[in-house]
């Protein structure tokens, strides 16, 4: 049965059908360097702990408050100020959703660079929002012009700030962004999903505004399969968009894992360390070689030029060195390929089959 019946098709909306699902690519037998993820495991004695933690949870019952030091937790780690709370979302990606549907009055939009995050055009459809990308310059900044253009004649009900941005991986700069808070007319989201990369936050200037939020997750800091996002904001604003949260969206298999990484920051510390200097060992060795452009970076990825993106791609996941081709998702990424930073050995390997496949 490949193909649901007329009728049925019927009940679901035109430009849902019109759709991509979001891709995700085979990586078994590869080196997977293509989500930015954390390339290290928990060490075997953590892993033993831990396993023994879950094992005791309480699996037949809902969730519980536990939740609660979970977010009490974070709310110290990410030092979150005084008169701010923090809801939870399963990853970032769900946060950006729910943000759509508490903000879906009529004729609410979204506005985001670009190139930028695929879901914050993604929620805004899905919502029936409309979505305004603004180009980023050739060198990915904030076009400053347009973008304040964009705000005036759009009144976005919000706007999107990717701190690092992604796939990009560059900061923007502070001063045009603050005169994009200044402008806004609804909220403003900072999204510092690759904050323990970077060499700046924004979370000691949030507390200067009633109408910004900062979103983060734990999937950089080393959780990409906990599934565990949240987001600061004033205490009232925060209690209103919370209401369109589902009930037991975060699991307690999730929590406990979350409480548990947090009470061993210093081992995730270490690791986010490990992966910055294999991230400047591995931008030196790219600006070494002859006919790539590379770009600066706050995360945990580097974004290069290369003469064919697709030719160079396939060369490398022949040799199972699994990348993202990102050179189609606007027309400033041409022949672009975006490169997660690994273990020194990944690097290495990376680095010999991007060579021979150039």
């Amino acid at each position: 049965m490949n193909d649901v019946a007329p009728a049925l098709k019927k009940l679901i909306r035109q430009d849902v059908q019109s759709m991509h699902a979001y891709a995700i690519q085979d990586s078994a037998g590869m080196i997977k360097l293509d989500a930015m993820e954390n390339p290290h495991r928990l060490p075997p004695a953590l892993q033993a702990h831990l396993g023994q933690r879950l094992g005791a949870l309480a699996l037949n019952r809902y969730p519980d408050g536990r939740v609660n030091d979970l977010r009490q937790a974070l709310a110290g780690y990410a030092q979150m100020p005084e008169g701010f709370d923090l809801m939870l979302g399963n990853g970032s990606d769900e946060l950006i959703s729910l943000l759509a549907m508490a903000c879906d009055v009529p004729g609410a939009s979204i506005l985001a660079p670009l190139p930028g995050f695929v879901m914050y055009a993604m929620s805004a459809q899905l919502q029936g929002l409309k979505f305004i990308g603004v180009p980023l310059t050739a060198d990915f900044e904030l076009d400053e012009a347009a973008m304040l253009a964009a705000i005036t004649e759009h009144q976005p009900s919000i706007i999107y700030i990717a701190y690092p941005n992604n796939p990009t991986a560059n900061l923007w700069d502070d001063v045009v962004i603050e005169k994009i808070i200044a402008a806004a007319p609804g909220l403003v989201v900072i999204d510092e999903a690759y904050q323990p990369f970077s060499s700046k936050s924004y979370v000691d200037r949030i507390g200067r505004h009633s109408h910004v939020l900062l979103m983060r997750t734990l999937s950089k800091f080393g959780l990409a399969g906990v599934r565990i996002g949240y987001m600061m904001g004033p205490k009232a604003l925060i209690a209103e968009i919370d209401k369109v949260r589902p009930p037991y969206n975060i699991s307690v298999l999730n929590y406990e894992c979350a409480l548990f990484a947090l009470e061993h920051a210093d081992v995730f510390a270490a690791q986010a360390q490990e992966i910055r200097a294999q991230r400047a060992i591995l931008f030196e060795a790219l600006q070494a070689l002859p006919g790539l452009k590379t770009w600066k970076s706050d995360a945990n990825m580097i974004l290069v030029r290369v003469p064919d993106a697709q030719k160079t791609f396939e060369g490398m996941r022949a040799r199972k060195v699994l990348v993202k081709n990102v050179s189609k998702m606007h027309p400033l990424l041409a022949n672009c390929l975006r490169l997660t930073v690994g273990t020194a050995d990944d690097n290495v390997q990376m680095l010999a089959a991007l060579k021979e496949s150039l």
